[in-house]
C-alpha cells in the first residue's frame, strides 16, 4: 500500500530547485515514518504536490508533509487536494481543514470556542499607520506583523514605537498585528503534537541571540520537553475547541502571556513539521493511525 508524502521542489532531495535552508526536515521526517510504515505494509513516497496528477495514481493516502510554498499559492494547493480527493485518495489532513486552518483568522474561532490566544488586530494589509495605532492599542513599545495566510515565520516583521517602518511601506499581505511577548526569548515556545487526538510528546523551541523568531531557518534550536500537567491542559483545551473531530495530526503552538498563561500562537493543521528527533514514537503513532484509517 502506497502513501504520499507531499512536498515541494524546495524540500525534496530531488527536486529540481535550490533545496531550502530548513530542507533536512524533510529528511528526518521521511526517514522516521518509512520504517513503522513498512511494518504495517505501506511505502512512503515522496512527491511534489504539483506532480501531475497521474503520479498519484496508486495512493491510498497522502500526507501533507513539507509542502511549504503552499502559502504563496493557496487556492492552487486547495484545487489540488480536492482534485486527489475527488478520485477517492484519502488527504490528511482533509481540504476542509486545510481551508478553515490556511487563514490565521481561525484563531478567532478558536477563541470564541474558550482557546486561550495572544491579542490580535485583523487588516487586510498593513502600514505605518496600523502599526502605530497597534502599538497604541496594545499599551506596548513592540508588536509583530505576520501574513495572515503564511507560514514557517516568512515575510514576517516586528516594529518597536521608535523604529517604524519607513511612510510609504506595506505589507502587501492580509496581516495580522499581536503585541511582542517577552516570553518568546526569554523562554521559548512549546510545541504539542497531537496523533488522532492523543498527545504524542512536546518540544521547547527557542530562538538564536538577537533573534525572536524559534525556526531553524533563523537559527533555532529544539529540545525535548514534558510539560506541566497545567500547561498540557491548555493544548488540550486548545484541540477540544477545534471545530473537527481528531484530525490525523494536529500541532499546538503556544507561548506564555505576561501573566503567566500559555496561549495558542498557531494550530498547525495543514503541513507542520512534527519533530521526530523530540517524539521518536511519532512514526509508529501515526503508521497504526493510517493501518486502522485505511482497514
Amino acid at each position: 500500500m502506497k502513501i504520499g508524502f507531499l512536498a515541494c521542489a524546495a524540500t525534496l532531495p530531488d527536486g529540481g530547485a535550490e533545496r531550502r535552508g530548513d530542507a533536512y526536515e524533510h529528511d528526518l521526517e521521511v526517514a522516521a515514518l518509512r520504517p513503522p510504515f513498512a511494518a504495517h505494509g505501506m511505502e512512503v513516497v515522496e512527491l511534489d504536490w504539483r506532480s501531475p496528477i497521474e503520479s498519484f495514481d496508486g495512493l491510498a493516502l497522502v500526507l501533507l508533509g513539507t509542502a511549504w510554498d503552499y502559502q504563496d499559492h493557496p487556492e492552487e494547493f486547495l484545487a489540488r487536494l480536492e482534485a486527489l480527493a475527488a478520485r477517492g485518495i484519502a488527504v490528511c489532513n482533509p481540504p476542509e481543514i486545510v481551508r478553515w486552518n490556511g487563514d490565521k483568522k481561525y484563531l478567532q474561532d478558536l477563541s470564541a470556542r474558550g482557546a486561550v490566544t495572544v491579542p490580535t488586530l485583523w487588516h487586510d494589509d498593513v502600514g505605518r499607520g496600523e502599526i502605530a495605532a497597534a502599538l497604541a492599542h496594545f499599551g506596548t513599545d513592540r508588536v509583530v506583523v505576520k501574513r495572515q495566510v503564511g507560514a514557517g515565520g516568512l515575510g514576517q516583521h516586528s516594529f518597536r514605537v521608535d523604529d517604524l517602518p519607513a511612510a510609504d511601506w506595506r505589507m502587501g499581505h492580509a496581516a495580522m498585528i499581536q503585541p511582542f511577548l517577552p516570553a518568546v526569548v526569554e523562554e521559548g515556545e512549546f510545541t504539542f503534537v497531537f496523533i488522532d487526538g492523543e498527545f504524542s510528546h512536546g518540544v521547547h523551541k527557542q530562538a538564536a541571540p538577537g533573534e525572536y523568531r524559534i525556526q531553524s531557518l533563523y537559527g533555532g534550536w529544539e529540545s525535548d520537553y514534558t510539560p506541566a500537567p497545567a500547561d498540557l491542559a491548555r493544548a488540550q483545551a486548545v484541540v477540544a475547541a477545534l471545530p473537527f473531530d481528531n484530525p490525523l495530526y494536529c500541532r499546538i503552538d503556544m507561548a506564555r502571556l505576561p501573566g503567566g498563561e500559555l496561549a495558542v500562537m498557531e494550530a498547525e493543521m495543514i503541513e507542520p513539521y512534527l519533530y521526530p528527533e523530540q517524539g521518536p514514537g511519532m512514526g509508529a503513532a501515526l503508521a497504526a493511525v493510517i493501518a486502522r484509517r485505511l482497514a
